[in-house]
């Protein structure tokens, strides 16, 4: 068979980070299978499979040689490969078998379902994260895993030539304890080895708890630290040699003074309130002795050191280490932004026109002639309007000493990176429901240069309003939805837009006997006749005004690609730097000039309903109200079900000094 790539999908005798091994001949029943090849382990999706693998079973792995399909996600696979952006595969692997050691577990049997190429170059060691499932009785076990070895693709492609074993040197299985050598110190070594089982057995059992051994912890630390602990066993050994009398200064390699007062004795250098050589050795013996009582090394240690008065102990144990080099973002799910940016059209100019002829009317249609009679001429109705641009921006400063000092990560790239994320997410809002911000705010993006979706003419976005019953009753939204797609004049397929709580509720509908309407999305999207449904976190409980009331915002139906946005040289974003020399500051701008609205008449449905409001008093909830709030009412107002008034600090409703709450 021709193929594009290979490389080890998995390799023998190599201890993974969970102390499991793959043994030799683990995988033998899958030498010339084929299977699929696919992208990070991803099944929910035939979109994700890539292509196909031919599987080899070698003395030191099993060699994987990979060949593509001809989808685009096939191609653009063969693409990152060849590129060198991915260079890792791994196995999604079951039916494993595992006989217990030692020092682990070892893998011997198991079936490989597919490959994938994964993100995990990087990954250093192999490492098998398993899919544990449970018994009734509380027993688990763990019959599926995905295994990572970190090996590199080869991305040279050709055809599969059966691999030659005959030369090369079969690996064997290297038993856990190899047996001493006859000599005339016969005893020495047995005792030798004994005490090498017993402390291994200890470490061992300790570990099978979960908590590192004594060496894991020492091999850990830092130079510094192990001089630290030198010194510690040094003064616990010159005590059992020499005694009492030895002086401070005459131990090498760790015989600071310093160090000696800082760690292990008293601040006073007069010899006042320090550790005997004695006491030293009896911390010493305790922490040993009882460190699987106290159940880890650590916990050993800090409990004997303040028995005996040891301050700044912590310095004995390694620092904590970054999960990821840089900072995680809080933010909100961004995919819906991708979506609407991805989705829109772009042209090369920033100031949009559109001109719109409306032949609906009884005048602009075909008429019969009558002989005799005047012709009379067609009236129809023209009308256009233009959308100017307007700078958006993101602005951000760091002191130089800062960024001097940060040197963990790229602090200007992360920054970067953070501006970019804001400014897609303020575009991507602005373009379908508006910022939000007062129209007296100086920062607002004015809806006359970037107009939104949600808040356009009824000539570009036909307003839908839905009963009642709809706003409660998610069957009949989804059959007004449905039904107002008659309506509809946008291009091709729409998406629907609403917040995560309608899309689970329409999902979840039931019928009258409880049974789910619909299985998955696709079913739904079938009933709302969309392509896709998005979710918009910003979109929950969403309330935007027209002519001075109040409207819930349920979705909004629109295919992107009917609204147009206008950037000068391409939709180029601007991105600057510069250096304040006064304040020693570096400062950061990332800007765009745009211009957003609708191009095509009917091309989007807002379904909306009308905010009612029910006058609320002080006496009624028993509470002061603060200004800038408004009460929002739950419950029947019944015996059994009282209203309960819950104050929400969002959106001021008031007449006078009255207030309300919202329905």
């Amino acid at each position: 068979m021709k193929y594009d790539f290979g490389g080890y999908a998995t390799r023998n005798n190599l201890r993974c980070s969970d102390g499991r091994t793959i043994r030799p001949g683990a995988f033998n029943d899958c030498d010339g299978a084929v299977v699929p090849l696919v992208w990070n382990h991803r099944h929910e999706s035939g979109d994700n499979v890539l292509g196909h693998a031919l599987l080899e079973n070698r003395s030191d792995g099993v060699y994987a040689y990979c060949l593509c399909n001809d989808t685009e996600q096939g191609a653009n696979a063969k693409e990152l490969v060849r590129h060198g952006d991915i260079e890792a595969l791994s196995i999604y692997a079951n039916d494993l078998k595992q006989v217990p050691t030692k020092s682990g577990k070892d893998v011997v049997h198991g079936v490989i379902r597919e490959v994938s190429l994964v993100l995990a170059g990087a990954n250093p060691g192999a490492m098998i994260d398993s899919i544990s499932f449970e018994h009734s009785d509380g027993s688990a076990y763990e019959p599926e895993a995905i295994i990572y070895t970190g090996e590199y693709i080869n991305p040279e492609n050709g055809d599969y030539v059966k691999h030659d074993a005959e030369n090369e040197s079969e690996t064997e299985f290297i038993a856990e304890v190899e047996e001493p050598e006859t000599s005339e110190n016969d005893n020495d070594q047995e005792e030798t080895e004994e005490m090498a089982h017993s402390n291994e057995s200890e470490e061992t059992e300790m570990a099978d708890n979960n908590e590192l051994t004594v060496m894991d912890v020492y091999e850990s630390m830092s130079d510094e630290q192990k001089d630290v602990v030198a010194y510690f066993v040094g003064l616990a050994l010159e005590e059992t040699e020499g005694g009492d009398d030895v002086e401070h200064s005459d131990i090498e390699d760790g015989g600071n003074d310093n160090m000696k007062h800082n760690v292990f004795e008293g601040s006073n250098e007069n010899g006042t309130d320090v550790l005997s050589h004695s006491q030293k050795m009896e911390v010493f013996d305790s922490v040993m002795s009882d460190a699987r009582a106290y159940g880890s090394f650590h916990d050993s240690m800090m409990a004997h050191a303040a028995e005996y008065g040891i301050d700044n102990v912590d310095i004995l144990f390694p620092d904590a280490k970054d999960i990821r080099n840089t900072p995680d973002f809080i933010k909100r799910e961004m995919a819906w932004v991708s979506a609407v940016m991805g989705g829109t059209r772009h042209t090369p100019f920033s100031r949009i026109r559109s001109k719109v002829v409306d032949i609906t009317a009884d005048e602009a249609r075909a008429r019969g002639y009558v002989k005799g009679n005047q012709k009379v001429n067609e009236v129809i109705t023209a009308a256009k309007r233009e959308t100017t641009p307007q700078t958006i921006y993101k602005k951000q400063k760091l002191d130089r000493d800062d960024v001097l000092d940060i040197t963990d990560f790229d602090v200007i790239a992360w920054l970067w990176s953070e501006m970019r994320i804001m400014l897609d997410e303020e575009i991507a809002r602005a373009i379908l429901i508006g910022d939000g911000r007062a129209a007296d705010d100086p920062d607002k993006i004015k809806e006359a240069n970037v107009r939104p979706i949600v808040g356009d003419s009824d000539l570009y976005s036909l307003k839908v309003d839905v009963s009642d019953s709809a706003h409660s009753d998610y069957r009949v939204l989804i059959e007004e939805i449905s039904k107002s797609n008659k309506d509809y004049r946008g291009s091709g397929n729409p998406v629907f837009f609403c917040s995560p709580e309608v899309h689970s509720e329409m999902l979840w509908t039931k019928d009258q006997m409880g049974r789910k309407l619909y299985d998955s999305d696709a079913e739904l999207c079938s009933a709302l006749r969309v392509s896709k449904i998005i979710e918009v976190p910003l979109m929950a409980d969403f309330v935007y005004k027209y002519n001075s009331v109040d409207h819930f915002i349920k979705g909004i139906k629109v295919n992107l690609i009917d609204y147009t946005i206008g950037t000068d040289r391409g939709g180029q974003i601007s991105q600057f730097e510069d250096f304040d020399i006064d304040y020693n500051q570096q400062k950061y701008l990332l800007e765009t000039r745009m211009s957003g609205a609708m191009t095509l008449p009917q091309a989007a449905q807002i379904y909306r309903k009308v905010v009612t409001y029910t006058e609320v008093t002080e006496a009624e909830t028993g509470d002061p109200i603060p200004a800038n709030s408004y009460y929002e009412r739950s419950g029947a107002g019944t015996a059994a079900d009282p209203y309960v008034y819950t104050l929400t600090e969002d959106t001021t409703v008031q007449s006078g000094t009255t207030y309300y709450t919202r329905s």
